[in-house]
């Protein structure tokens, strides 16, 4: 075998000898290889004023190997591509191996990462090319590489004496590296030619295609289908970049992330962010002026003059079905509909280019052609903000009722819809399994089993603390610890002690599982929850952020075991006033788990006297105490319609649902919670003024709260939103007699008011402020083993203390804000999860309940519906007064009050209604819970109640 092959000297005219040393086992010998030689010789300008000659040589070689184990002329020690080459094709039944283009690779890495495509021929062409291109594809494309299973060969065409070729006159450099592919696929296809196996060039450009063939060469030109035959342009076409970052520079275009509407198909927002919190939100409205771009790409919008500028549109618009290459004056007359008011205007634009695409392979269903035997189908994302895509698939049959994935490839400028491909299948919609691992793709929640890689460095079983552990830690074993959690929590994080001291004050302990005693810095567990960011909690699922073993076992602070902990400790007064504060590594051993109305029944029961009882009554009592002092200073008490499913132990089906009930024991906890947080965050923040990782509520623009102060004005009420403080005190006295529920729903309405709170670096910011809290200053502690976040700040807070070292990455400011990027989407995902996995349970539970009828509240006013809650169930449906199978009643829509008024009724904000309930299964991809108006009465528009309360209004009269 030839080893440490070492060019000695090069003797070049015409034909070049090269002097190879090569060492054999441990003999040394020399060999003669025969090369060819190509220069080019210019000559350039110095910046003396001198001319300097340059050489340029090229070393072209007749020895390079196919890479197929079928040819015996290269000598070649292990062949790549096999001699059994059959991929399973309807276009090609014979042995073949597949060479794709540079855009091929591009547009489809998901395509040839498939285990079915084998025996690949990648040109170096084609390689340099993608990597100077797309990093992160090459990337991809170098693990295909990799792979020793996918059978995939690089061949090194540019060094070959045969198939190396010089750029033309005249010729561009993407004509001549198209050529050079089909130089190459030539020789290859003579190459093999008397064995058996042919060479597919795979292209998506036509014109290569074409003259591939003219040279006699076998092509597939994989999106010659899905490409739109229509030359009707229906959008303008995207500028360069290089005009976008001069006309960015000059201020004529403003880039910002392209946001889709859910509830109107033909309306969208660019967030164009400013400096600090700053932002500026430019409306787009019309197919013309989204102009191709999809949710959350980025992209580059001209602003109209003033006298274009539109308010945001009142009417619900959904894309019902799929369309010809047309936009219709009557689909765009829809959006004619928002108030003309020149205060309801908002800045208005239309996207001129897109700076970067943010797509991804979306999940969804196959909307089957009705053309028989057509093999273009359109596809319908489950998220309704992302377009329906056309792909070319010769499965829909068998695809038909399956969720699958499909990737976007490109949208040409004369095409309602994008071109895609079929990624792969997902199983049967309405399945559980299939239905969660959508929902878990389409936040992108990371979800895979943990690799053995990050299951190593898990601490081996049986696990116990060490005297090592004690020496350095406190011993807090004595203490009537217990913890106070939801119903069947095993991943219990925080756990709470009260006792009496001597001096008259009590000594109040939070006590956090110490899991950065468990998870090292830059392992391999420690990047992979740092990537997760959170723990997700779906309906029957959870996913960890860490392994299970660690999450409801050994860092668990369950009832009657010893465990590390992270303790927050205060002296507190009668007044609930700090006397002092100090923390400490401990080690714990809880004296109870308890649930929330566990602890409540503890505490209301005069008959019990236990020394956890009376530890949980000291807790309750200080927490009443620290509440009411937050609440003076401006905290907010908002609402939202949270819901309990109680699940089938057998068949895992949702089989009651109600609103959660919240108990004295939830806020006793929520308070030494908060207050813990507040310690630690000032602690770290003294400490590490640069680095600190913290959490920031900010304040709402007033724009935002104009939905709210309409609400109230409907009830001659007034909210003042100068502050966090003016608006909790007129939240507290917005009350009208004989609605005890209208200030549940005033703050239900407020929470939607509010911005969303961020993690961020305290170097990189300067606005520390909690609006909600009310706090000046705030972190996350306490939540260790379901928040990345809270293992950097034990991090901060154990070197504080002394009880760690530090680590470069962790005093970096950069690195921490990077960080707090990621866990800020991680967050806002995991939320949208939850709130999916709720949407999709509730579904279930009214599937089997056929029609339900039951009052709730407009908590919304539409042009064409209204938005009721379900205080019940905590559930919102819309109910539109506008059907396609029969004439649409007189609706007047007043955007002021705002009102509706539909045949002479009219419809507020939080009037009563009664609804049936029922689930509009008819469209598979997107079932919905269907709400239809029962009362008021309206003639034409209002339905029968469902037939059992029909029947007992009849036995009632």
């Amino acid at each position: 075998k030839m080893l440490n092959v070492k060019v000695i000297t090069l003797l070049a005219d015409i034909t070049l000898l090269a002097v190879i040393t090569l060492s054999v086992a441990t003999d040394l010998f020399i060999i003669f290889i025969v090369v060819m030689l190509k220069s080019k010789t210019f000559v350039k300008k110095t910046r003396s004023g001198g001319i300097m000659k340059i050489v340029r040589e090229h070393y072209l070689r007749d020895d390079i190997w196919c890479g197929s184990e079928v040819c015996t002329e290269c000598k070649q020690e292990e062949s790549v591509l096999q001699k059994d080459a059959c991929i399973e094709s309807n276009l090609c039944s014979f042995p073949h191996y597949l060479l794709p283009d540079t855009n091929v690779v591009l547009s489809q890495i998901d395509i040839l990462e498939d285990p079915l495509i084998k025996n690949v021929i990648i040109l170096q062409t084609v390689l340099q090319e993608v990597r100077h291109r797309s990093a992160p594809i090459y990337k991809r494309l170098k693990d295909i590489l990799h792979d020793k299973e996918k059978h995939v060969y690089t061949f090194t065409n540019e060094h070959h004496r045969e198939t190396y070729i010089e750029r033309e006159q005249g010729e561009s450099a993407n004509d001549r590296n198209d050529r050079a592919i089909r130089i190459s696929t030539k020789w290859y296809s003579d190459h093999l030619n008397n064995k058996g196996l042919k060479v597919v060039l795979l292209t998506n450009d036509r014109g290569n295609k074409e003259k591939a063939e003219e040279a006699g060469l076998l092509t597939y030109r994989s999106d010659v289908n899905n490409e739109i035959t229509s030359s009707k342009v229906l959008f303008s076409e995207h500028l360069p970049l290089s005009r976008i970052q001069s006309g960015i520079k000059s201020g004529t275009f403003q880039q910002g992330t392209f946001r889709a509407s859910r509830d109107n198909y033909l309306e969208a927002t660019v967030f164009v962010h400013g400096e600090g919190d700053d932002s500026t939100e430019v409306l787009i409205q019309g197919l013309q002026n989204l102009n191709r771009a999809v949710h959350q790409d980025l992209v580059a919008v001209e602003i109209l003059p003033l006298n274009q500028w539109v308010a945001p549109s009142s009417v619900v618009l959904q894309d019902e079905g799929p369309k010809e290459d047309d936009v219709t004056e009557e689909e765009e007359a829809e959006l004619k509909s928002g108030p003309s008011g020149v205060a309801s205007r908002k800045p208005t634009g239309r996207v001129v280019g897109i700076i970067k695409r943010n797509w991804r392979p979306f999940c969804g269903m196959l909307f089957l052609s009705q053309i028989k035997e057509a093999t273009r189908h359109l596809f319908t994302p489950a998220d309704r903000r992302i377009p329906r895509i056309r792909i070319e698939t010769r499965q829909a049959a068998t695809l038909a009722g399956q969720r699958i994935m499909v990737a976007i490839d490109g949208w040409p400028k004369h095409s309602r819809y994008p071109n895609g491909h079929f990624v792969r299948s997902l199983g049967s919609a309405g399945d559980k399994e299939t239905e969660t691992e959508v929902l878990l793709l389409e936040h992108d929640v990371p979800h895979q089993d943990f690799s053995q890689a990050v299951l190593s460095f898990l601490p081996k079983m049986p696990w116990n603390i060490t005297e090592e552990d004690m020496a350095v830690r406190e011993d807090l074993r004595n203490l009537t610890v217990c913890s106070v959690d939801p119903p069947g929590c095993t991943d219990i994080d925080d756990a709470l002690h009260c006792r009496d001291l001597p001096n008259g004050n009590q000594e109040v302990g939070v006590h956090i599982a110490d899991v950065s005693h468990f998870i090292r810095p830059g392992n391999a567990m420690d990047l992979e929850a740092a990537n997760r960011g959170t723990t997700v909690y779906l309906t029957g699922r959870r996913i960890d952020m860490v392994p299970e073993l660690l999450s409801s076992n050994l860092c668990s602070l369950r009832s009657s075991v010893e465990r590390l902990a992270f303790s927050c400790i205060w002296e507190i007064n009668d007044k609930a006033e700090i006397v002092q504060t100090r923390f400490t590594k401990s080690v714990i051993n809880s004296k109870a788990s308890l649930t929330y109305a566990e602890a409540q029944m503890r505490i209301d029961d005069a008959n019990m006297n236990d020394d956890t009882t009376k530890s949980l009554r000291g807790l309750n009592r200080l927490a009443k105490i620290l509440k009411k002092r937050r609440i003076e200073k401006g905290a907010l008490t908002l609402s939202s319609p949270e819901v309990r499913f109680h699940i089938d132990s057998e068949t895992h089906d949702p089989i009651d649902l109600q609103t959660k009930e919240l108990k004295e024991t939830n806020s006793m906890v929520e308070e030494f919670m908060l207050l813990a947080n507040i310690s630690v965050a000032q602690k770290i923040y003294d400490e590490f003024s640069e680095c600190a990782l913290l959490r920031k509520h900010p304040a709402p623009p007033p724009s935002n709260y104009d939905i709210l102060n309409k609400a109230a004005k409907s009830k001659d009420l007034v909210i003042h939103t100068d502050s966090a403080k003016a608006l909790a005190d007129s939240l507290d006295a917005a009350q009208v007699d004989g609605f005890p529920y209208f200030n549940t729903l005033l703050r239900i309405l407020a929470t939607r008011c509010m911005m969303q709170a961020v993690y961020f670096c305290s170097g990189m910011d300067s606005d520390f402020h909690h609006y909600g809290l009310a706090s000046p200053i705030y972190t996350h502690f306490t939540s260790p083993i379901r928040r990345y976040s809270d293992i950097i700040v034990h991090r901060l807070l154990a070197v504080a203390i002394g009880a760690d070292s530090t680590y470069p990455d962790l005093m970096d400011k950069h690195k921490q804000s990077a960080l707090c990027n990621n866990l800020n989407y991680r967050h806002k995902m995991a939320q949208y999860a939850q709130r999916a996995s709720v949407a999709f349970h509730t579904q279930l539970f009214f599937k089997s309940r056929g029609i339900l009828n039951e009052e709730g509240f407009i908590l919304f006013v539409r042009k064409n519906a209204i938005i009721v809650l379900i205080p019940k169930f905590g559930l919102e449906g819309t109910v539109f007064f506008e059907n396609k199978d029969k004439p649409s009643p007189k609706l007047i829509f007043n955007e002021e009050v705002p009102s509706l008024t539909v045949e002479g009724h009219s419809f507020n904000m939080f009037d009563k209604v009664k609804v049936t309930i029922s689930l509009d299964a008819s469209n598979v991809q997107h079932q919905k819970i269907r709400m239809s108006l029962v009362e008021p009465v309206i003639s034409g528009v209002s339905v029968a109640p469902s037939e059992p309360e029909a029947k007992r209004a009849k036995l009632d009269r």
